[in-house]
């Protein structure tokens, strides 16, 4: 019988008090605030920030060009950290803006023709979809969306089938929706990805710090991130994983720039051979800075520790939640992980939020434009977000319900 996906086969140690007590004197914000939003934001270490400023300060004082050339080791460390998070190449891996900026590079890089297909899931990223509607108006193609299995996920039978009879150009998964603590089943999915001719774009940007992405067992030939989340690098920033499939068959972002290609005849340009031809020539080379050290960060904490962390935080708040009058828990599936959705009868979602920073409590509401086919299922038209990572504690998470509690 499979695995479910990133089930843990060894016994992990959980984090000690000492260490929570460590990570949270790192972390500036939690003197302050009760950080339930790190699906939106998470806090950055102080490591982090103070690179980021580190950097800032030295562009200042010689000039930015001049920094950058003084840091080029530890910029290009940032390849070798970012290949040891997805166990990839360096040569596989763009630095980029955002998650969304590194998804349409890798959607903009498939030469789509009318009648082509994308097959997606029913929970995938809120601009994922609008970008595939665009791609329908602008060439044609069509949207295929497969099945929900009734656990909720990815149907796997159904997404074979799908394959199989559809022969998708492209098979477009969310890892974990925006909107939802669902985890898809995204080894399954890429095991039997990797049995067609269809590529495969997988969007992680909330898995990344939470658990760990090997691409290896991901099969997957584009992977997305962002850092801002629950990997706890600066805001602006994004990653793109390029498999050597995907980068030996000469796919290259639309617009691609000086970066990513050398104009060698007035009529000619040749691309780089790895996933540099995915970046642009100008980056703030401070939040490059500032990423590597955040990954640093992650993979000193632990990867699997911070995953398992992660669920016992945020299983013990689904349940305290359903404990609450009127409040209804809203997550659903085989797995859950970090994203603890609910909404509340008769309440409003920006008074509810409100509220809850007057306590100094950090959640952010959700919408139904953010995910329809997932919210019409549900019969919502919001809901509340709330988000734990590893530094949070049980105290933090009862001040919550009790402050819930109050306001309801």
């Amino acid at each position: 019988m499979e695995m479910p996906n990133n089930t843990l086969s060894k016994i992990v140690q959980p984090f000690s008090p000492e260490e929570i007590t460590a990570f949270r004197k790192d972390t500036e914000g939690c003197a302050n605030i009760i950080h339930l939003n790190n699906a939106g934001a998470s806090l950055m270490p102080d490591p982090v920030t103070q690179s980021i400023l580190d950097h800032i300060k030295l562009e200042a004082s010689i000039g930015g060009y001049e920094a950058s050339a003084l840091q080029q080791a530890a910029i290009s460390d940032f390849y070798v950290q970012a290949a040891r998070l997805f166990n990839a190449r360096p040569g596989n891996i763009a630095f980029t803006a955002s998650a969304t900026d590194a998804y349409t590079r890798a959607l903009s890089s498939i030469p789509f023709k009318a009648g082509d297909i994308i097959l997606t899931s029913n929970d995938d990223f809120i601009s994922n979809q609008i970008q595939f509607l665009s791609c329908q108006k602008r060439f044609g193609i069509r949207i295929e969306r497969i099945r929900n299995a009734p656990e909720d996920g990815v149907d796997l039978d159904d997404l074979e089938h799908k394959l199989k009879t559809l022969h998708p150009r492209l098979l477009a998964i969310t890892h974990i929706p925006t909107n939802s603590g669902l985890v898809q089943p995204v080894q399954a999915i890429g095991a039997i990805a990797a049995r067609y001719d269809t590529l495969y774009l997988l969007d992680a940007c909330q898995s990344v710090g939470q658990m760990k992405l090997d691409v290896q067992a991901l099969h997957c030939d584009f992977l997305s991130v962002t850092n801002r989340k629950f990997l706890r690098g600066p805001r602006g920033t994004g990653m793109l994983y390029i498999s050597d499939k995907a980068l030996q068959v000469g796919l290259e972002p639309l617009f691609i720039d000086m970066r990513g290609a050398e104009w060698i005849e007035k009529d000619v340009y040749k691309q780089r051979p790895d996933a540099m031809r995915f970046e642009d020539w100008e980056f703030a080379y401070a939040l490059v800075l500032g990423t590597k050290t955040a990954i640093e960060y992650f993979l000193q904490v632990g990867e699997d520790r911070v995953w398992q962390r992660v669920q016992e935080l945020s299983s013990r708040l689904r349940t305290q939640l359903t404990g609450i009058n009127k409040v209804r828990v809203l997550d659903r599936g085989p797995e859950l992980g970090g994203l603890v959705t609910f909404t509340i009868a008769g309440g409003d979602p920006v008074q509810l939020t409100q509220a809850l920073l007057k306590r100094k409590i950090n959640v952010v509401p959700s919408y139904r434009k953010f995910a329809v086919i997932d919210f019409d299922e549900k019969k919502v038209d919001w809901a509340l977000r709330a988000s734990p990572h590893y530094f949070n504690t049980n105290d933090e998470l009862d001040q919550f319900i009790i402050a819930m509690k109050e306001i309801i």
